[in-house]
């Protein structure tokens, strides 16, 4: 260094600006540059990918610190990165902007949308409790709570999404009594709203008024917010505590990564967060990097996707090949379309098509299609259509699949953002080699 040169001195973040006076910004300008400041990456005006196993401290002082934070000694989580099986900078910045969205405290990414219920339930049970679920759940999530976590002691009880507050009290006295018998305590109650794949609402806050009557607010009410989230609905708002996505689906939204999250408050969240920094299962900066550019256009393209949607289920409501829809836009039930009502803010894109016939017409009109995929998953760009039946709900008993509404004849949809004219044209023909 020259005589006559000074250090550079060390560049801090900017405050994150939220609102302009009395103005609060909202979550599509917040993800713009939430979390980040370019200062601190060479100007760079988004974020890069920070590929990188390990963080130098500081000073050894910090390293003590950072790891107090990581492993609990100290409270309230770590204050710098340490190491990326615990955090990295692009995961930082995701989170942050996954906690606008659905007015949490604090957000966690995963690897994938079951990883994330995975370690949910894993941190939050012990033997011998009981979780309460809606039914039906993603197969997966069922199954793991059925026969993975029965293993270990943990056992549950199941009731109908459209429950109401009778039925939840029912099985709220059903599951506390079971508990108590194995020695334990109602763990969770874990949602899915609307239901995969039959579009079925959880009255939410109904559940919370429940929990709150027997059982206290120490047992935490976590929802798959997956089919309607994050523009759709927010469940925090009406009584869940912990709110869980398959970021693989409409936040993503580009069929071209794979990840998961769960949000709520810190209480919830930091033994989430001990476990995963155990286990892994953090989602990788280069897909953190990707969920980022994909949070940038989630309203354009749910909103896109939306109207889509309403537009072919008018068209395919006409149709006489069409048995009937599981369409949030078209709620034939009362109690249904009051949650819709209370509960949510569009109808989302995803919805079932329940074709006259059964599997053999079903897979004809999948098999004709031209536009849309015949893929599994949901909430991209293009429009998918898969059969639950033999598909993604295929491990689920056929008893419990005719009890859910899972038949033969249903065909989910997830509408994209293609023109809907011409998704009008493509179910037009499929539907006429049925």
């Amino acid at each position: 260094m020259a005589a006559d040169d000074k250090p550079t001195p060390a560049r801090k973040p900017k405050p994150v600006v939220t609102s302009l006076g009395n103005h609060p910004l909202s979550p599509e300008t917040l993800m713009m540059g939430y979390g980040y400041d370019p200062m601190l990456s060479e100007g760079s005006l988004k974020a890069p990918i920070f590929l990188t196993s390990t963080f130098a401290f500081p000073s050894a002082a910090d390293g003590k610190r950072f790891f107090e934070g990581i492993t609990g000694k100290r409270p309230g989580g770590t204050d710098g990165l340490v190491y990326s099986r615990f955090n990295g900078p692009n995961q930082q910045i995701l989170e942050g902007r996954l906690a606008v969205w659905d007015g949490a405290e604090e957000a966690l990414c995963f690897s994938s949308g079951m990883t994330a219920i995975c370690v949910l339930f894993l941190a939050l049970c012990s033997a011998g409790d009981v979780i309460v679920h809606s039914g039906p759940l993603y197969a997966a999530s069922e199954g793991f709570v059925a026969r993975t976590l029965s293993r270990f002691g943990v056992s549950y009880v199941d009731f109908p999404a459209g429950a109401d507050r009778a039925e939840l009290d029912a099985v709220l006295a059903r599951a506390k009594a079971q508990a108590a018998s194995q020695g334990g305590k109602v763990a969770m109650i874990y949602l899915e709203s609307p239901a995969n794949p039959t579009n079925a609402l959880v009255d939410v806050e109904a559940v919370r008024d429940a929990r709150d009557a027997a059982l206290g607010t120490d047992c935490p009410i976590a929802i798959d917010n997956t089919f309607l989230g994050p523009l759709w609905s927010r469940p925090l708002d009406h009584g869940a505590d912990v709110v869980v996505y398959s970021l693989t689906k409409y936040v993503g939204g580009h069929s071209d990564l794979v990840a998961g999250s769960v949000a709520g408050a810190k209480k919830w969240m930091t033994p989430v967060r001990m476990l995963r920094n155990t286990m892994g299962g953090i989602a990788d900066p280069h897909t953190a990097w990707m969920l980022l550019r994909s949070l940038e256009t989630v309203e354009l393209r749910m909103s896109r996707a939306g109207e889509n949607a309403a537009r072919v289920c008018a068209w395919l409501a006409a149709h006489p090949k069409v048995e009937g829809l599981g369409y949030l836009g078209m709620i034939a039930d009362p109690h249904q379309q009051d949650i819709f009502d209370r509960h949510c803010i569009g109808a989302g894109s995803t919805f079932s098509l329940f074709i006259k016939g059964g599997e053999a017409e079903s897979f004809r009109f999948l098999d004709a299609l031209k536009i849309a995929k015949l893929a599994v998953s949901l909430g991209g760009t293009e429009t998918l259509a898969s059969h639950p039946a033999s598909m993604t709900h295929l491990s689920v008993p056929d008893e419990r699949k005719a009890a859910l509404g899972i038949t033969d004849n249903l065909v989910r949809i997830s509408i994209g953002i293609e023109s809907a004219d011409d998704l009008i044209a493509d179910f037009e023909q499929a539907l006429a080699k049925v």
